[in-house]
């Protein structure tokens, strides 16, 4: 009697643990469980544990951290027709976990396409300086366009960033062109405004010593110092064209 009793309790404690097994379930801090009852969303449970009707209740966990998500390479024809291939990273967090399960059949795909697409089609609006030296700009504008599109899914990207720009080799050698032509240039326009300024100090001096003509005497015998200084055994002595002016004028009655 004991044996044949025992086999229904058996099955009864076998049932109740494949009950419990499917009933209980238990959520991280950071997830939350859509719950789905006879095919309708009934509420968003958790984190802790969650206890479900088998068969009737559903549960779709939503992972609610910061995704941070690779954008595949894209190639990219710019407006000013050079072609490259741009890659970038999207970094977004689920915020409504029902809108992300019941608003988009993958929100983590639609996502990754979006940004595809929208890094695509803001890399083609401008031109390639523009991706290059104002990069910040494109981070900016992808992030609205990404931010309004994935809005009606719960999805708040945080940010985003354009992480390589890969250029052909022929352009990357016009660009090293362009940037050593620029270097030079800039060495011609500082070797010609020291030039200028050199010639501005020799008028200015010029000037004052015309004012001054002791100045030249002593500028005459500060150039004799010098040259005594070198252990030089030439000596040069200038005279003043002043004193050839009455034998050229007597040079020219005759």
């Amino acid at each position: 009697m004991i044996g044949a009793l025992s086999v229904p309790m058996i099955v009864v404690i076998v049932m109740v643990f494949m009950f419990l097994a499917s009933a209980i379930r238990i959520l991280n801090e950071y997830e939350r469980g859509v719950i789905f009852r006879l095919g309708r969303v009934i509420a968003t449970k958790g984190p802790g544990l969650i206890i479900l009707i088998p068969v009737v209740d559903k549960m779709v966990k939503v992972d609610m951290r910061t995704i941070t998500m690779e954008v595949p390479p894209q190639d990219v024809i710019t407006r000013d027709n050079v072609s490259i291939k741009v890659n970038a990273v999207v970094f977004y967090t689920v915020l409504d976990a029902t809108a992300a399960i019941i608003k988009v059949e993958n929100y983590l795909y639609a996502t990754s396409q979006q940004a595809q697409t929208s890094l695509r089609s803001v890399c083609g609006q401008v031109e390639l300086d523009e991706i290059l030296s104002e990069r910040d700009k494109i981070n900016l504008t992808l992030l609205e366009i990404l931010d309004r599109s994935t809005e009606p899914w719960g999805i708040k990207v945080d940010r985003v960033e354009v992480k390589q720009i890969d250029l052909p080799e022929e352009m990357k050698r016009a660009i090293a062109k362009q940037a050593e032509a620029e270097r030079e240039r800039r060495a011609k326009v500082i070797n010609a405004e020291g030039e200028f300024q050199a010639a501005q100090k020799l008028v200015d001096a010029a000037a004052l010593m015309e004012t001054q003509p002791m100045s030249l005497q002593l500028r005459y015998l500060q150039t004799l110092n010098q040259i005594a200084a070198e252990n030089n055994s030439t000596t040069v002595f200038p005279i003043p064209i002043d004193l050839f002016k009455p034998f050229l004028k007597l040079a020219e009655k005759l």
